[in-house]
């Protein structure tokens, strides 16, 4: 077992454990030690982990005083970060500290939920001197967004529709920290840490070799508890539904939540658009709550839902006009599945009008500073309140560390988990590779992130979107 620098702290019933990083996750060969730190997380394909699949070397390069750790895992029934730091906190501080030297940053903050005591404690025990701090946050939904935590420990307010960067800021998941630590010590990304949680019968967190089937993960936790259920990937407030359990795990994955098919969630999530923007056509009478309890609205940015939603009974120029107010929206769904009193779809107009925008080349300039709302602190949303208002009481589980323990199958590696553009494969069908050998690079100069083998096997099919490793 791969154990970087000898101890990681770990929480178990107040006592000090130790976990290893899997070094059959981690070959040790993958990336060059000559390499300056940002060239090894190129090499390494380190990207945001959080979900937006950010490049990670991008970031690395810049320039900013403040470093932030997101912490905060919002996401009703995703705990899988609060599992990776209580387990795994010294590459995770590590990987932070490197990257806090990266970007030139004098201070750093730990962003975790105070509730996370024991994540709180396991973390603040590696952190090696007071440049990096642990900055506590309240129980609420989206604390983890980056302009509420930019907000939150530095009191900056990011421009309109701009990034941390901007305030003079940087911020990383705490995976995109494991992952940064991690390619300084020469691995790349073959792995994925998540849960899988909800309507199973044992619900867990653990590292799974990426390409990895949604089937695969559900026999992993028993099986579901329902005959007929539908898997949310990423989160039932930002995440996807499929019933495809073909469908495979990339480097943004955070867990697969499973729902009995007759759950309001899932029969709301599977009406077609058209359907939605009809019911909102219809039945808003502009009652504003979508956009009282709208956090970017709190912090001062001018997204406003209810005008939003003025655009499904309009075209040409009055579309446009209330398009507009959907421009700075973070499609965080607090408007769609708490606010409105009608069940209304405003998220989902804001999408439409976002896209709408796109397609025109509109581009939504707010002519004020944001000005934080004298309210916002009385209009926060606790995660146990959305979580009762969900119906998901019964299915908030603890998620336990767990090793992968499937059976070895096929992976399916998708060429494109990253912001930017799709990687080119620079394997052959036929080829035998090794877990950590490379397979595809964005092209020269182009944004995106290396993807590397999670598996020792034979390449099998390749095209644009994906290729297959059989294993060894």
């Amino acid at each position: 077992m791969y154990l970087p620098n000898g101890v990681i702290g770990n929480q178990q019933n107040n006592q000090t454990a130790q976990t290893a990083v899997p070094s059959t996750l981690y070959p040790d060969r993958s990336v060059s030690s000559g390499m300056t730190f940002t060239e090894q997380l190129q090499a390494a394909g380190v990207v945001g982990a959080g979900g937006a699949g950010f490049p990670t070397h991008i970031k690395a390069n810049s320039k900013a005083d403040t470093f932030l750790v997101n912490g905060a895992e919002c996401e009703p029934l995703i705990h899988k970060d609060f599992e990776l730091m209580v387990h795994f906190p010294g590459p995770i501080v590590r990987g932070a500290y490197r990257m806090m030297e990266s970007v030139g940053a004098s201070r750093g903050f730990f962003c975790i939920k105070s509730k996370n005591k024991a994540a709180i404690d396991a973390i603040r025990k590696e952190l090696p001197d007071d440049r990096m701090t642990i900055f506590e946050l309240g129980d609420f939904y989206p604390s983890g967004d980056e302009y509420e935590i930019v907000y939150a420990a530095t009191g900056r307010l990011i421009p309109p529709g701009g990034i941390p960067l901007q305030v003079g800021c940087v911020v990383n998941n705490t995976e995109s920290c494991f992952q940064a630590g991690m390619a300084a010590e020469g691995k790349s990304v073959t792995q994925k840490f998540l849960c899988v949680t909800g309507a199973v019968k044992e619900p867990f967190s653990a590292w799974v070799p990426i390409g990895t089937d949604f089937g695969s993960l559900i026999r992993m936790a028993g099986g579901p508890t329902v005959s007929d259920w539908g898997v949310f990937v990423g989160g039932v407030m930002m995440g996807s539904l499929t019933f495809d359990l073909t469908e495979v795990v990339t480097k943004t994955t955070a867990g697969l939540i499973v729902l009995p098919r007759s759950h309001r969630l899932i029969e709301r999530k599977s009406l077609p658009d058209k359907v939605k923007h009809k019911i909102g056509q219809s039945a808003c009478d502009q009652c504003s709550y979508c956009t009282d309890y709208c956090p970017r609205y709190l912090l001062g940015y001018q997204v406003l839902p209810h005008k939003v939603m003025r655009s499904l009974g309009f075209t040409g120029s009055e579309d446009n006009r209330w398009n507009a107010y959907a421009d700075l929206c973070c499609a965080c769904g607090l408007c769609t599945l708490y606010a409105c009193p009608e069940d209304l779809f405003p998220k989902e107009a804001c999408d439409q009008s976002k896209a709408a925008n796109r397609q025109s080349g509109f581009k939504f300039q707010q002519p004020t500073a944001p000005e934080v709302h004298p309210m916002k602190e009385g209009r926060r949303v606790p995660l146990k309140r959305l979580i009762k208002r969900l119906g998901l009481e019964e299915f908030d589980h603890h998620t336990p560390l767990k090793t992968w323990n499937q059976p070895a199958g096929s992976v399916k590696i998708l060429l494109k988990q990253h912001a930017g553009i799709p990687a080119e494969a620079v394997v052959k069908s036929g080829q035998k590779v090794r877990a950590g050998d490379l397979l595809a690079s964005p092209p020269a100069g182009q944004l995106g992130a290396g993807i590397h083998a999670s598996i020792s096997g034979t390449v099998g099919e390749i095209n644009a979107k994906w290729l297959i490793i059989n294993p060894a």
